[in-house]
């Protein structure tokens, strides 16, 4: 019989590790505990933001099903940030840095206190990604569990409805009362943002790379399933350490496969592509920005989500979530069903008896008449992103876009611009040193695209940069371009008035610049000086990787 104690024996066993005991004692260990596997269940709770308001709730009911399932919980905490609220501020420099120290912070805890196996339960964008990171570098039998989504405020509002309206308030076209209104209805109560933006994309990639529940990912925050499935997860960890199941059993090349097919299905956020990278980069799989291109020529979009699209994940979740996709796509041969699952069994197995939509629906439409034929997830090459750039092109925006650039130096001088009326219809908007280094961190940008879109502008303007979006974000926009400006990468180079076409069709984007003017133009470019000098800022932009890597922050160890 496999040691079911590896990790917690060391701490708390034997004559010597009495101390260890003694400081155990206090929080609730009883003597027999000290026999019993240790599960720690790491909470992303927080009342920074309601994506994550409610999961102390959901940790209790964690811990209480490994309890009950013989181990013994040990709840701890890391630190959240919200991106709807520091979004377009300088504070959004840390969303990317947080997924690190999430991470890092789950890690160094369940290394230090000897953990055989965790719960990982994550509410928003960058602490679901954290999770898997850890879940693939600590490789304990563990599960990840989905905060789930929020319901829609009045008239199906959602956060991207707020920052659409700020952009229609500048143009005119929304009151002072209405967007009040439109401010105070958006965000009815706990649970991540309700499109298909990053958090519900993220969520249903990690139960399609099979390290949450089946039905985890689509679930209503505020919810009895979601309870329940908090506490099964909590016995499930207690099951994978008796059959010794852990994460590098389960995160194969295969089924970082499902996730991307998953994620296009589903129409999902360009940020998965940046967090599929770097679990893989923590599991050592080898995944590229080309295996999205690859894997998006055969996998068609079939969810009608927002943003692009009309549904919120509430409404998905009525009609059965996710899983009745994931069996249309596996019968099709398009989901690979011998990957096993943090049940023990394959994802062929999860699926067997899960039933199909109601013929009524109208928001995952048949594979006969999917929205694209192919991903919207485009990976573009050329000379203005020799190393890849990765856009949201739905469909709606066109295949083609043709204009003329105007630069900006971050993305307050775009979204003044924007909102005052200086961009119009034919630009493309260059929002530059705004990459992982340069920024640093990266930042989303929501501000601008809704800003775009509230101006009706939608259709006639293209945004280019080398930062990222949001889920939230539609429209001709375009991110990770690589290389970031800030190491001199052709981005850093366009100059006002320059034409830049971007080709979806052809997967390229170029800037109409002979190659000797780009030549003249880098030897006179200087590199500007970083944003700091200290601290978490600092050391991020010193470790992190480029976009098109996954932005980790250890490729350096390679």
């Amino acid at each position: 019989m496999a040691n079911e104690r590896p990790y917690s024996s060391i701490v708390v066993d034997g004559v010597e590790q009495a101390p260890s005991r003694a400081m155990l004692y206090p929080t609730g260990f009883k003597p027999e505990d000290f026999n019993k596997p240790q599960v720690g269940i790491a909470s992303t709770w927080s009342m920074v933001t309601p994506c994550n308001m409610h999961i102390n709730e959901l940790a209790e009911a964690a811990a209480m099903g490994a309890d009950e399932a013989g181990a013994k919980s040990v709840l701890f905490n890391t630190i959240t940030v919200s991106d709807g609220i520091s979004m377009g501020t300088p504070g959004m420099r840390y969303s990317l840095v947080s997924r690190e120290v999430i991470a890092d912070s789950i890690e160094t805890v369940v290394g230090a206190q000897g953990f055989d196996g965790f719960v990982a339960i994550g509410g928003c964008d960058k602490n679901m990604p954290a999770c898997g990171i850890a879940m693939a570098r600590m490789d304990r039998p563990s599960v990840f569990v989905y905060g789930g989504t929020i319901l829609p405020g009045k008239e199906r509002r959602d956060i991207v409805s707020v920052f659409e309206a700020v952009g229609g308030h500048a143009a005119g076209n929304v009151s002072d009362i209405e967007l009040k209104d439109v401010e105070a209805t958006a965000i009815p109560g706990p649970g991540s943002c309700g499109g298909m933006y990053t958090a519900n994309t993220m969520a249903s990639s990690m139960e399609a790379l099979g390290l949450s529940l089946p039905g985890s990912s689509a679930q209503n925050a505020v919810s009895q399933d979601k309870k329940q499935d908090s506490y099964n997860a909590g016995a499930a960890v207690r099951n994978l350490i008796k059959l010794g199941i852990k994460p590098s059993d389960i995160l194969s090349r295969e089924a970082f496969e499902n996730a991307i097919t998953l994620t296009i299905a589903l129409e999902g956020s360009t940020n998965a592509v940046l967090h599929l990278l770097a679990i893989a980069h923590a599991a050592n799989i080898p995944l590229t920005i080309d295996d999205f291109s690859r894997i998006g020529k055969r996998v068609p979009v079939l969810a009608d989500m927002r943003p692009a699209g009309v549904y919120a994940m509430s409404e998905l979740i009525e009609i059965g979530g996710i899983l009745p996709l994931m069996k249309t796509l596996l019968n099709e041969g398009l989901l690979l069903g011998d990957c096993l699952t943090v049940t023990g069994n394959t994802m062929a197995e999860n699926l067997a008896d899960v039933a199909d939509y109601p013929a009524e629906q109208k928001i995952i439409r048949p594979l006969s008449n999917p929205i694209k034929k192919d991903s919207h997830l485009v990976v573009l090459r050329g000379n203005l992103a020799p190393e890849g750039a990765v856009a949201k092109i739905t469909g709606h925006e066109g295949l083609i876009f043709t204009g003329t650039a105007r630069c900006f130096h971050g993305e307050e001088a775009a979204m003044a611009a924007i909102m005052d009326g200086t961009v119009v219809k034919g630009d493309v908007v260059i929002v530059r040193y705004e990459g992982p280094k340069g920024g640093p961190g990266m930042r989303e940008m929501l501000s601008p695209t809704s800003a775009i879109n509230g101006r009706g502008l939608s259709q006639d303007v293209a945004l280019l940069t080398d930062g990222r979006f949001s889920g939230g974000s539609h429209g001709f926009v375009i991110g990770h371009v690589t290389p970031e400006a800030h190491l001199g990468g052709p981005i850093a180079l366009v100059e006002d008035g320059d034409t830049i076409t971007v080709d979806a069709e052809n997967a390229e984007i170029n800037l109409q610049v002979s190659d000797d003017e780009l030549a003249a133009r880098k030897a006179k470019w200087q590199a500007p000086a970083a944003y700091t000098q200290r601290g978490t800022l600092a050391k991020y932009a010193q470790l992190v990787s480029s976009a098109s890597e996954g932005a980790v922050t250890d490729k350096y160890l390679d």
